[in-house]
């Protein structure tokens, strides 16, 4: 029984995984990718096909002044999430429903194709534009011309307890930015209504809280001057190891194009 399961790999779902695996919930994120799979790894490698992949260049995306290729920019993001703790699954899900009746609080089932079933307490749908295997449910699917979002209330929790929704199956716009910050906030909404231990998720300078009396609130940290630098030279490594060459993909064509 895991903590929570994240359907869809996307920037939503990947942005709701990192703070769930970082306050320490067991996360489980499966994707449907390029390539049929029942292969569970916590490699992280091949978190599925994001319909970001689709963009040729993400340009709108604080913190790159000059866009960032966008496949680079979810490598990123799924390598953040298993540095989290986030593991991952290749694969679709086709069908979600409560493990025991209509008792919410013994969590869920989700069918996968191909796959073992998956059990999980909480559950976030960020797989747009597929929501099929929430039918079973009945979380409220609206239906706006041949596309269906999910009603959502504050924190993406859906009619249904214990399944939410986050980025644009859920109603956000089509940008990436608001679909990682929904997906946060998606994210600390199941943290809260899991009754973790938790304040904020924040590294602070040796002494923030303790140089005042005040014990470290869960879900924070404290770090001296050798840890700060140290963490700084590994993400500077981090991030010219990824920008030191050409990321060799290029986008995702629509499917409706016929490229032969």
């Amino acid at each position: 029984m895991r903590d929570v399961c994240i359907v869809g790999g996307g920037v939503a779902g990947l942005a709701a995984s990192i703070f769930t695996a970082r306050a320490g919930l067991d996360t489980f994120v499966v994707s449907e990718g390029p390539r049929p799979s029942s292969s569970r790894t916590a490699s992280g490698d091949d978190g599925g096909e994001s319909i970001l992949a689709r963009n040729a260049s993400l340009e709108n995306y604080p913190g790159f002044p000059d866009g960032v290729d966008a496949r680079r920019y979810l490598q990123l993001v799924r390598e953040q999430a298993q540095n989290a703790g986030a593991t991952f699954e290749l694969g679709r899900v086709t069908g979600v429903e409560p493990v025991e009746g209509t008792d919410l609080e013994q969590g869920f089932v989700l069918e996968t194709e191909g796959g073992d079933p998956v059990e999980a307490r909480r559950v976030i749908a960020a797989s747009w534009p597929d929501s099929d295997y929430l039918e079973p449910l009945d979380v409220g699917r609206i239906q706006r011309g041949s596309k269906y979002f999910v009603s959502v209330e504050d924190g993406g929790r859906t009619a249904v307890e214990g399944v939410y929704a986050a980025g644009r199956i859920a109603g956000e716009p089509h940008q990436a930015i608001v679909a990682a910050g929904h997906g946060a906030k998606v994210g600390l909404a199941v943290i809260h209504d899991s009754d973790v231990a938790f304040y904020h998720d924040w590294v602070t300078p040796e002494g923030y809280f303790t140089g005042r009396d005040r014990d470290v609130p869960p879900g924070c940290e404290e770090i001296d001057e050798e840890e700060r630098k140290r963490r700084d030279e590994r993400a500077r490594e981090t991030i010219l190891e990824a920008f030191a060459e050409p990321l060799d993909e290029e986008p995702t064509m629509h499917p409706s194009v016929d490229r032969d």
